[in-house]
């Protein structure tokens, strides 16, 4: 779908703007509720978040005092590790729904495959929770349901168990990690794909392969990282708390990058990531 129509239509028929707004590592408080007021105010209407993050409560107060309506936006959530299983799915998602002062959430998301407390029974764990989840989703308090940091041999399981197919999968992608077996993947089951840390860990600030290209499209090194991957169909999520960053994120449908410099920036290598593998976290 053309980026500059500005969402892309889930594998039910939800729609998803195609870019939103990050809240990761924003302190809970005056910091995030604030951050949310200018995201809105910028333009942006799709919130991510999550319980883990700890301020789910300064994010609902930055929606209410924004003065955009509900329907209007679309806020996303997480299921935390700890809270695998499906009564404890259903009781962490009614405590994100008090937190965030709403009656339904836009997408829910099991937020990583393999938590430390269900280690040796993942699949089980991830399968009675995505039972919560199905069932929230029939009962209308969730309108699209899906996963997160989930590659093709997670997904494969909680697919052959699932009665309602994952709409949506949020993993970490910037230049130099692509990703590209779990994305391939993801389009071929009709999973739209998120990115998370698209800006890596700042790094690809000072990278000159993208600084150049920028300057080509007479744009930023993030502002161009940001439409590479939307160029890829791939919803970004970056996060600030600097209203003019927060503005120029959102400046980034006026151009289109050629295939010999989008080439340039997928080859790029020297923008590390979060180090987080799936299989190997300790959370």
């Amino acid at each position: 779908m053309n980026i500059k129509e500005n969402f892309y239509t889930l594998n039910n028929g939800y729609k998803i703007p195609v870019i939103g707004f990050g809240t990761f590592r924003t302190p809970s408080g005056e910091a995030t509720e604030q951050s949310v007021i200018e995201a809105i105010k910028a333009g942006f209407r799709h919130i991510d978040c999550a319980a883990v993050y700890g301020n789910e409560k300064s994010v609902g107060n930055g929606i209410h005092k924004s003065g955009i309506a509900r329907e209007e936006l679309f806020i996303t959530s997480k299921l935390w590790n700890d809270n695998k299983g499906y009564e404890e799915t259903l009781a962490a998602f009614h405590q994100t729904l008090e937190d965030l002062q709403l009656d339904y959430l836009d997408l829910y998301l099991i937020h990583w495959p393999i938590a430390k407390a269900s280690k040796e029974n993942w699949k089980e764990a991830n399968k009675e929770s995505w039972r919560a989840f199905e069932e929230l989703y029939k009962q209308g308090k969730i309108k699209a349901i899906g996963v997160s940091n989930f590659l093709p041999h997670h997904l494969k399981p909680l697919m052959e168990a699932a009665t309602i197919q994952p709409m949506v999968n949020q993993i970490e992608i910037h230049p130099s990690m692509l990703q590209e077996e779990t994305v391939s993947f993801c389009k071929e089951h009709n999973i739209l794909v998120e990115a998370w840390a698209p800006f890596s860990n700042g790094q690809i600030f000072d990278n000159n392969t993208l600084k150049e290209i920028a300057a080509k499209y007479n744009k930023s090194v993030p502002q161009l990282t940001l439409h590479w991957i939307m160029q890829k169909g791939i919803v970004p999520l970056p996060k600030s708390v600097t209203p003019e960053r927060i503005k120029s994120n959102l400046e980034v449908f006026d151009f289109t990058i050629s295939k010999e410099d989008s080439d340039k920036i997928d080859a790029i290598t020297n923008c590390a990531g979060s180090g987080l593998h799936p299989d190997e976290i300790d959370f």
